[in-house]
């Protein structure tokens, strides 16, 4: 597996402003768990500061709380399969590290499970947001370590290219359907903007 590179902090928002599915790490107590979402966003540069949609009701939501951190993973196509499912169930019955034989490494900072396999990760402490929280179920963390493979992000940049599309970030269609970037497209200057 190849090694994750350090992502400098003014470059951290970059790695989920595609829009990609991400997988939610939290652990308090003794207890963990991993989630899908599909919604979240870049909210701030400087620090970064990310917004994840996280249900109240579910069991990531009560150990974020808990805990006041969580990690977000970027999956690459080889975990769609694993994607779905750890977003398909609940982590209150059962350990889905242990259902799914998911191996991680502590994170750098906040010792999160970083699942190996994602093509990026960030470590975020959570931003209380009481009203946010409650009356739109989002999430406000602020990054405190970031890394990506440097075989598909370096130099603050994703690169998709056909030679590394196994490591594509995962967006999810609904449904259990996902869908991978498939070619970049670089815009050219226009005219003068004077």
């Amino acid at each position: 597996m190849m090694p994750m590179h350090p992502v400098t902090l003014d470059h951290a928002s970059r790695l989920v402003n595609h829009g990609p599915t991400v997988l939610i790490a939290t652990e308090h107590g003794g207890r963990r768990n991993l989630m899908a979402a599909a919604w979240s966003m870049p909210v701030e540069f400087t620090p970064p500061r990310i917004a994840v949609v996280v249900d109240k009701k579910t069991y990531t939501r009560e150990l974020l709380e808990a805990s006041g951190r969580f990690a977000i993973g970027l999956p690459c196509a080889a975990l769609a399969d694993l994607s779905y499912a750890v977003g398909s169930e609940s982590g209150r019955e059962v350990d889905k590290f242990a259902r799914f034989g998911l191996r991680f490494t502590p994170g750098p900072v906040l010792g999160l499970p970083l699942v190996e396999g994602c093509v990026a990760w960030l470590e975020l402490r959570r931003i209380p947001e009481p009203h946010t929280e409650a009356a739109y179920d989002t999430v406000f963390g602020e990054v405190v370590s970031a890394q990506a493979d440097p075989r598909v992000f370096a130099d603050g940049r994703w690169s998709f290219r056909d030679d590394n599309a196994e490591l594509h970030t995962l967006h999810h269609l609904g449904g259990g359907t996902f869908a991978v970037p498939s070619r970049i497209v670089r815009a050219a200057p226009v005219g003068d903007s004077h």
